[in-house]
């Protein structure tokens, strides 16, 4: 595979345009994504979640449907920024630090092929699932017709050009219909379409920040302190994430303090989790006396937050 990095917010501008790929080999019936298949898409199956799975009693939304991330908890929590000054930022599970592939596709004039959309090769619940997508660049030839291609088993046996980046993009896939309507500056909050095995798969994007995995080609992290109504306790299974975040009395914010905003160069959605003792709660208020805190575990997680809103 060819190695190359590309300016990474051209990369980003051309994520939210379709693109793909043909040579001789592949049929030159293409898929209309209007009328195409959907995939069953579930974030709180056992297989797709860590800290929200769907239980009897939890009310999180069923496979298939549209899951409104802006109906307040767990979907979005608000905390304080580094200074202190309130943040809100959504939340989308337990994330890994290895993304998985995502694909784009051009013509040999490195225009975006209109009309076609992009491809990956996993969904919510598929071993090697991930929020966050390495950016893979296609080549096709002259005669491609859009969205001819329509999943990553036949890309990868077209034989075009793949050309890997190390751009890092967000982008949560949810049931089609679902709603998160927060940003920062003017990105869309529209839902953007992919394809997934000849299927039609749904996705956010959150480009508050432009990520690199560099030489790592890793999801890069940044750390968060977080506090819980009751510690967690192996004994307990109602402790720790389990109890909810703890709150000043009568509001939903909580003293859980992010260590970087996305003005910082360090930032990153993705956050490397530290749980403070909740007795120090009425005390931690910044980043300083976060870390001033009684730590009781670090690194307990890496979850996908992209702040949102920013005091």
């Amino acid at each position: 595979m060819i190695r190359k990095i590309f300016p990474a917010l051209f990369v980003v501008a051309l994520l939210l345009v379709s693109c793909n790929n043909d040579d001789d080999s592949i049929s030159n019936v293409p898929l209309n994504p209007d009328t195409a298949a959907r995939a069953s898409v579930d974030r709180f199956s056992p297989e797709a979640g860590t800290l929200m799975v769907r239980t009897a009693s939890n009310g999180l939304p069923a496979a298939n449907m549209p899951i409104n991330f802006d109906s307040g908890e767990p979907f979005i929590t608000q905390g304080f920024a580094p200074d202190g000054s309130v943040v809100q930022y959504y939340n989308f599970d337990v994330q890994s630090t290895v993304p998985a592939p995502i694909y784009l596709f051009f013509d040999s004039e490195d225009n975006a092929v209109e009309g076609q959309l992009n491809i990956v090769g996993v969904k919510p619940g598929d071993a090697g699932y991930n929020d966050f997508w390495e950016v893979n660049r296609v080549i096709v030839p002259d005669n491609y017709v859009p969205n001819t291609i329509t999943s990553e088993t036949e890309l990868l046996s077209s034989g075009m050009t793949i050309v890997e980046t190390t751009t890092i993009v967000n982008c949560p896939i949810v049931p089609e219909g679902s709603m998160a309507t927060k940003r920062l500056g003017s990105e869309d909050d529209e839902l953007h379409r992919g394809w997934y095995k000849d299927q039609v798969i749904f996705y956010f994007s959150f480009f508050e920040k432009i990520l690199d995995g560099g030489a790592s080609e890793m999801v890069p992290t940044s750390p968060i302190f977080v506090s819980f109504n009751v510690n967690p306790d192996d004994a307990n299974p109602n402790s720790g994430p389990a109890s909810g975040f703890m709150t000043e009395m009568g509001t939903t914010q909580t003293h859980n303090v992010i260590a970087t905003v996305p003005a910082n160069a360090a930032y990153s959605p993705l956050w490397w989790v530290s749980v403070y003792d909740n007795a120090d709660f009425d005390m931690v208020s910044n980043l300083t006396s976060a870390s001033s805190s009684n730590i009781l575990a670090s690194g307990v997680a890496t979850v996908n937050c992209p702040v949102v809103t920013m005091e």
